[in-house]
């Protein structure tokens, strides 16, 4: 896989100034209803909501666009976060978040799917969200990370990306099947008042039709604690790696520098790329900390992750972190290489800006740099 032509990576610098309000849907006591991706979301989904009260039974209703049943189906997963020992004063003035999640399985590929989450006698609107293909058609990839602070920059953000995935659907480009995070979602991750925060801003990238823009996250050095784990369906204490199909062509790696880079995870590393480099037009690998920084030290990436990158041959690495725009000129054996992998980074969603150092030799030109709220636009076709 060494053609880069393409993949086309685009920095789309936010330039909207008007203020909107929050889609509103559903009712004060339900809401937060989102999908999660991880695995084969071609047939596999996570679809979650908060509840103001604990309530006693919780299901999801489901069927396919045009379908006149409703299929229920029992949550799996019911948390409450709020009631721990690591929250702060500011938690303690609140009421708990309740959470629920419902794993689905053997789902269509490229389908439009309505929802309802049900939550004891109260019912959310009608809400969608469309499964990835199982062949090898254009689609696109949204990917940005730390929308941890700014929040009101954040919600500016949430507005582009919902307007990005609805040109796409009206114009008739490829459509644009998820949102990868990179990471640093609120600023401190044992607070239950920030998550609540972000799930509001969050509901900002549902189009005004009910269309969910499905996530697929990554744990950020300030999504510390075990929050993160139950606002996106993780078992508590899992470790934060795993691979998303996106086509029989496309797979995402999210990995976490937010545990050792070393040992098992890179174990897992090696394996996962020797089953599915063989069988993947494109590989992409997403994690926060950078390898090729544009404004911090390297992570522990560089010494443990970029030699298993070359040696299979990956196409691009999705980094955080910096907050700033990057994209290096593809790398290999720490020189520019056309062979090598491209980094892009490094988070936009409405945290405060850095210069980037454009000094290092992998942010000279060609590379591109700058500073600015921004989302990256990834394009694959058949190509």
């Amino acid at each position: 896989m060494t053609t880069r032509s393409a993949i086309l990576v685009s920095g789309l610098f936010w330039c909207v100034v008007a203020l909107l309000n929050h889609n509103a849907f559903g009712s004060d006591s339900l809401s937060h209803v989102r999908v999660v991706w991880r695995g084969d979301a071609a047939t596999q989904a996570i679809v979650s909501w908060s509840t103001a009260t604990a309530g006693d039974v919780h299901a999801l209703q489901i069927r396919a666009a045009g379908e006149e049943t409703w299929n229920t189906i029992p949550c799996e997963q019911n948390l409450t976060l709020g009631e721990s020992s690591d929250a702060d004063a500011a938690d303690a003035a609140l009421s708990p978040l309740h959470i629920h999640h419902v794993p689905l399985a053997n789902l269509k590929p490229a389908t439009k799917y309505e929802i309802v989450a049900v939550s004891d006698l109260v019912k959310s609107s009608t809400f969608s969200f469309t499964t990835a293909p199982a062949d090898n058609r254009p689609t696109q990839l949204l990917y940005g990370g730390d929308s941890r602070s700014g929040w009101e920059h954040r919600q500016k953000m949430n507005r582009l990306l919902q307007r990005l995935v609805t040109e796409a659907e009206r114009q008739g480009r490829p459509p644009v099947l998820a949102l990868a995070h990179g990471g640093d979602f609120v600023n401190r991750g044992h607070r239950i008042d920030q998550w609540r925060q972000w799930l509001d801003d969050h509901e900002l990238t549902t189009s005004d039709e009910g269309r969910l823009l499905p996530i697929i996250p990554t744990r950020g050095n300030h999504d510390y604690g075990e929050p993160f784990n139950a606002i996106f369906g993780f078992q508590a204490g899992d470790a934060n790696y795993y691979t998303t199909q996106l086509s029989p062509a496309i797979r995402l790696l999210t990995l976490n520098t937010e545990t050792t880079t070393a040992g098992d995870q890179r174990n897992w590393l090696a394996s996962e790329l020797t089953t599915i480099a063989p069988i993947s037009r494109w590989l992409l690998c997403q994690y926060h900390k950078p390898a090729f920084p544009a404004v911090k030290v390297p992570s522990g990436a560089l010494t443990n992750w970029v030699p298993l990158f070359e040696q299979y041959d990956v196409d691009l690495c999705l980094e955080a972190d910096g907050h700033c725009i990057k994209r290096t000129p593809p790398i290999r054996n720490n020189r520019i290489d056309p062979t090598g992998v491209v980094y892009v980074g490094e988070g936009g969603l409405g945290v405060g800006q850095r210069t980037p150092k454009t000094n290092r030799w992998y942010l000279q030109p060609p590379a591109v740099t700058g500073r600015g709220h921004h989302v990256h636009l990834l394009t694959f076709d058949r190509d």
